[in-house]
């Protein structure tokens, strides 16, 4: 009668298929940055062509979430683009694309926070801060307050004068090391490192200073004019640090 055979527990691995296991690991992390991209990409596109909205909601593996609050946004180019400063200003006037890259420029990287719930961490931006802007106008006395208007003809925020001239507040034309893109709000947007993402309004055209806070968009519809993240609407979300 033939003994028994030990139970077995499984084929020993070989030492090619182990390596080669490894080998497809180390490529799905070093692709990983590549297809993030060519997610939000395609996400982006189809946000841009979705007027329900819908695309906001789908899973975007740790990346961004796109949202508009109208059905489609115009493009600007180099040639085409303004950014208006006015109101309550000594020297109102405009800048080109180009006159805003000739100026100093900032780089602050924070983690982005979303009143939603999806947070992006440690995201570069690089701009113009606002406060050298505020500073080549000249404010006036009676001024206490910034309204930011966007090319899309519909959304809007707003900032305290103490609020705007922080360091960590700029005119954005660059994030993660790129120029800004249409779909990220480009080609310059408002960004305010920390508040919730809602603050740094895209597609920023206008900028001008108001006697007092004139509620945004989303603060009309709920939100808090003050968005602190951790520390307004309700969250308790982590600083953006």
């Amino acid at each position: 009668m033939d003994e028994k055979r030990p139970e077995q527990r499984g084929a020993p691995v070989g030492r090619r298929i182990l390596l080669g296991t490894l080998g497809l690991g180390a490529v799905g992390v070093a692709a990983a940055p590549v297809l993030q991209d060519g997610l939000e990409s395609f996400l982006g596109a189809a946000a841009r062509k979705d007027p329900t909205g819908l695309t906001g909601l789908l899973p975007n593996g740790g990346g961004f979430r796109y949202y508009s609050v109208v059905s489609s946004v115009p493009e600007k180019t180099a040639a085409t683009f303004r950014l208006t400063v006015d109101g309550l200003v000594d020297r109102p006037g405009s800048y080109t694309l180009d006159e805003l890259r000739a100026l100093p420029q900032t780089r602050v990287v924070r983690d982005v926070q979303c009143v939603t719930g999806w947070r992006v961490p440690q995201t570069p931006f690089e701009g113009v801060t606002l406060s050298r802007i505020l500073d080549a106008a000249g404010v006036q006395a009676r001024g206490r307050a910034i309204r930011f208007t966007c090319f899309d003809g519909a959304y809007s925020e707003s900032l305290t004068l103490d609020q705007a001239r922080r360091d960590d507040v700029m005119v954005a034309l660059r994030m993660r090391d790129e120029p800004l893109s249409h779909t990220h709000g480009g080609p310059a947007r408002l960004y305010v490192a920390p508040m919730y993402f809602y603050k740094s309004a895209k597609w920023l055209s206008g900028i001008t200073v108001t006697p007092e806070v004139v509620p945004g968009y989303w603060e009309e519809r709920g939100y808090d004019v003050d968005a602190w993240v951790g520390r307004s609407n309700g969250r308790d979300d982590a600083p953006t640090v």
